[in-house]
């Protein structure tokens, strides 16, 4: 029998600048597992990602006539299971709050080195984060102030499993990693983490991550290894 091959990742590229959409575009499509589907700004964003349905959009945060913020709202209240990585030229505190209260899974400027593209990508299909170095350090800077007892108390109210994937959340792992690491399928943890952004009340991995950071999950494994 032969082997089973991999559907391309299918990627859609949102940005005002055509320059950027055909230049993203071109780099990914060199890659032999990854198909830029579509393209479009923001007014077209929308109609763009209904029709192609891809598996990982990476959109312009500051665009005339519809922003991606607007855009990222709108795919989170539609349901779709898209992976989003927002694209922008700034490292505003402001914008990387937004994006990530929206669920967005990286945050990138654009002149992230063009060789990293195609692995960036392939991190945000398996389940991972991505953040350019700026912006992890804002991160850090603006998301980890001092636990109040709210995040200690969401926490709580998950199951030991749930936990403990929680942690490899925390520390970067794609589902395919956590399952490794618990011995369940990515589909599987894929779920798990579903109910776990539901109990925490968040949209996004990065946002249930920061929660388990300030809360102490990820001191307290750390402590137990």
């Amino acid at each position: 029998m032969a082997p089973t091959v991999a559907s391309p990742i299918r990627v859609v590229v949102i940005d005002d600048e055509a320059l950027i959409r055909t230049g993203f575009s071109y780099i990914l499509n060199a890659a032999t597992d990854i198909d830029v589907v579509a393209t479009a700004d923001g007014v077209g964003a929308i109609d763009v990602l209904e029709a192609a349905r891809p598996d990982v959009v990476l959109l312009d945060i500051r665009m005339p006539g519809r922003d991606g913020l607007s855009v990222l709202r709108e795919i989170r209240a539609r349901g779709w299971d898209m992976t989003v990585a927002i694209l922008t030229t700034f490292d505003s505190d402001d914008h990387i709050a937004a994006a990530l209260d929206g669920g967005a899974a990286g945050f990138l400027v654009k002149d992230t080195d063009p060789r990293q593209l195609p692995q960036l990508v392939r991190t945000l299909h398996g389940g991972g984060v991505v953040f350019s170095p700026t912006v992890s350090r804002a991160v850090v800077a603006g998301y980890l102030r001092p636990e109040t007892g709210g995040d200690t108390r969401l926490v709580a109210g998950l199951t030991e499993r749930e936990k403990e994937i929680l942690v490899h959340l925390g520390r970067g792992l794609s589902n395919a990693q956590i399952g490794a690491e618990v011995f369940l399928s990515p589909a599987t943890v894929k779920a798990h983490i579903s109910t776990i952004l539901s109990k925490l009340g968040v949209e996004g991995r990065v946002s249930a991550a920061l929660i388990a950071e300030r809360a102490g999950l990820l001191r307290d494994a750390e402590g137990t290894r």
